[in-house]
């Protein structure tokens, strides 16, 4: 069978890379490089026959579909035994200590799924989802939690049988009661907007048996068979009180989630330290899909209050392994006498991720970037090439595509396809979005930055700023002043990246100000949409679904909380997302996908940055990794989930 996909920012999406953003609002970043929320935990299924709760559920069909793919048939046999990128001999035990996996100081809650207040980190171990996907393939997904998926013929239902050994911490059996209830309040007002979205194409979930749930669907959507499989799936007992009456679901803070995943959490402190057991009762040890994988008895996450104090942390033995996104830190910082020893190792690993979008977003709810030639002037006074020599050491590559890193890039003059989806909005877009896709500006020569800037101020008077008394001015004389929103945290990283671009911001006459605050403020102030400009990254896919909307839809631009951070109201964009959600081929999906593309850098909507195609590691001496690297993973969850301590 086939059917659309959700699964990564490695190798799709999924629950799990919506759920972390909000521990950083949409996937705000460190720099250079900029480390995104940590994204899916890559896994996948096999399915298991027989045991004593079997007899008592309804038989199914002799032959379980076990997986499904968007195109194509799964790379996975039935019968497969592990995955090729772990190691299936991989030893047991250990206890694994980690600094922050973002820029999160502090966590003060355990429910990952609303919006108010910071959920631990790692927490999402504690969670397992119908069906989940591979690594080293974009677009196929292996039943988990499911023995079976059953996509109805007209595509507007998906049905999942569970497996029978299913169980949660307390021993309960998984039951479709739960699913249906996890379902339920992921979908409610009491989630967070960026969640319920995700699941909104999901009407409904209807208990077939106790151990059968389907979903109907709102459209025949490829995507959505997929997307029902990502159900993170708790029990209905999680907030449970003993006299029979429950803690609202926004309001759980520090109750124990009751969920089917490998690990529990075992003490915490302070919120700031966090261990987690690996169960000695998960029901999915033994699991083809999970051999190989959960290798460490326990996890141990230590947040420090900034950067610079996690990384010396490391330097000091502190925890086990850390992972860079600053290439100069890495060439400068990230050294030492412990690595001269060898106590300490670096390593990059080459990865194939979608790079996704990584910039200064511009909201577009303020009235200064609303015209696309301010935008584009914003996005000359840019000089990549200055910060890539000067500062990242040659390390990265411009971005120029919002799905940068894969055959979704728009390229060249768009297709049949493309135009059948543009040529309706031709009026509203432009004539430029019928040529090829934007060059980013390059001060290579023959090339400069003094052309750039001239390019810059001709836009800009085009649009009605002048320089007089001092200031870039509008007619009616209000100077051109925006702030750049950051977090503290960020600070030391991201300032010598921003103060080049503020001033060749002032040589246009425009007065920019990065500010930085504590990390729960900006939060506050990204899901109210209270800033000018912000750097963040979208999720980068290896097959785009219904993310999309909520990353660009006119809806989700409306929603405080949502991944909307441009606030694009677009007709033309939301016909095309109703194109790429509802794709029946992978020619279609392309073809929206690249219109889409075409559209949004066109629109000049963000000043792109850059991206890496490895992962900067620094570990332990005594840490070890699977021969095999998957292609689309995060370097955290990789290491977490697949890496042991070797024999001494």
């Amino acid at each position: 069978m086939t059917t659309g996909s959700r699964w990564n920012d490695a190798p799709r999406a999924g629950w799990r890379a919506v759920v972390r953003m909000l521990s950083r609002s949409r996937c705000h970043l460190s720099t250079h490089g900029l480390a995104s929320r940590p994204m899916l935990r890559p896994a996948a299924f096999v399915w298991v026959c027989g045991t004593l709760l079997a007899s008592l559920l309804p038989a199914l069909p002799a032959h379980a579909v076990y997986a499904i793919a968007q195109y194509g048939e799964p790379k996975y046999p039935a019968d497969f035994k592990h995955f090729d990128y772990v190691n299936p001999d991989a030893p047991k035990g250990g206890t694994l200590v980690l600094g922050n996996p973002n820029r999160q100081t502090s966590f003060d809650k355990f429910n990952p799924f609303t919006m108010r207040g910071n959920p631990a980190p790692g927490i999402d171990m504690l969670f397992e989802t119908l069906a989940t996907g591979s690594a080293d393939e974009p677009a196929s997904a292996y039943a988990l939690l499911a023995d079976d998926i059953r996509i109805a013929p007209d595509r507007l239902s998906t049905t999942f049988h569970i497996n029978p050994h299913a169980r949660f911490s307390n021993g309960d059996p998984v039951t479709a009661d739960d699913v249906k209830f996890s379902l339920d309040m992921l979908k409610s007002p009491q989630a967070s907007p960026a969640v319920s979205a995700y699941f909104n194409d999901i009407t409904r979930g209807v208990v077939v048996d106790l151990a059968t749930i389907r979903f109907e669907f709102r459209q025949a959507n490829r995507d959505l068979p997929l997307l029902a499989g990502s159900l993170p799936v708790f029990s209905h007992k999680w907030g449970l009180k003993p006299d029979g009456s429950r803690v609202p679901f926004d309001q759980l803070a520090f109750q124990q989630p009751i969920g089917s995943g490998p690990y529990v959490i075992e003490h915490y402190e302070n919120g700031r330290t966090i261990t987690y057991k690996r169960d000695p009762n998960y029901w999915g040890a033994t699991l083809p899909v999970r051999v190989g994988t959960n290798n460490f008895d326990r996890i141990v996450y230590k947040l420090y209050s900034d950067s610079v104090v996690r990384l010396e942390a490391f330097k000091a033995g502190e925890y086990d392994a850390y992972v860079e996104y600053v290439a100069r830190n890495w060439m400068r910082r990230v050294v030492g006498k412990k690595f001269d020893s060898g106590e300490l190792i670096k390593h990059e690993f080459e990865q194939h991720n979608a790079a996704g979008m990584q910039g200064l977003f511009l909201n577009q709810r303020r009235p200064l970037f609303q015209d696309v030639r301010v935008r584009k002037a914003l996005d000359l006074a840019f000089d990549f090439q200055w910060l890539n020599s000067r500062l990242f050491y040659g390390k990265y590559t411009r971005t120029d595509s919002f799905f940068a890193n894969t055959d979704l890039k728009a390229t060249g003059l768009p297709s049949p396809g493309e135009l059948a989806l543009l040529n309706p909005w031709r009026a509203q877009l432009g004539p430029a979005v019928f040529g090829p896709p934007p060059l980013q500006p390059d001060t290579d020569p023959p090339g400069s930055l003094r052309a750039n800037l001239l390019q810059a101020r001709a836009l800009l008077e085009q649009a009605g700023w002048t320089y007089r008394n001092g200031a870039l001015r509008n007619a009616l004389g209000q100077p051109f002043s925006f702030e750049i929103l950051d977090d503290s945290s960020s600070a030391q990283s991201m300032e010598p990246v921003i103060a080049p671009y503020l001033r060749n911001l002032q040589k246009l006459g425009i007065e920019a100000k990065y500010r930085t605050l504590d990390f729960a403020v900006v939060q506050k102030r990204l899901d109210a949409f209270d800033f000018d400009t912000t750097i963040s990254r979208t999720l980068g896919v290896q097959l785009p679904g219904s993310e999309q909307v909520g990353i660009f839809g006119s809806k989700a631009a409306g929603e405080p909380g949502s991944n909307n951070m441009i606030g694009l109201r677009s007709p033309a964009v939301d016909a095309i997302l109703r194109a790429l959600v509802t794709a029946q081929t992978r020619e279609q999906l392309v073809d929206a996908t690249h219109a889409l593309d075409r559209v949004l850098m066109h629109g000049y909507y963000v000043v792109p940055q850059w991206y890496s195609g490895a992962h900067l590691v620094a570990f332990k001496r005594g840490l070890a990794w699977p021969k095999t690297l998957p292609l689309y993973y995060q370097a955290e969850d990789w290491i977490t989930s697949m890496w042991w301590f070797a024999p001494q």
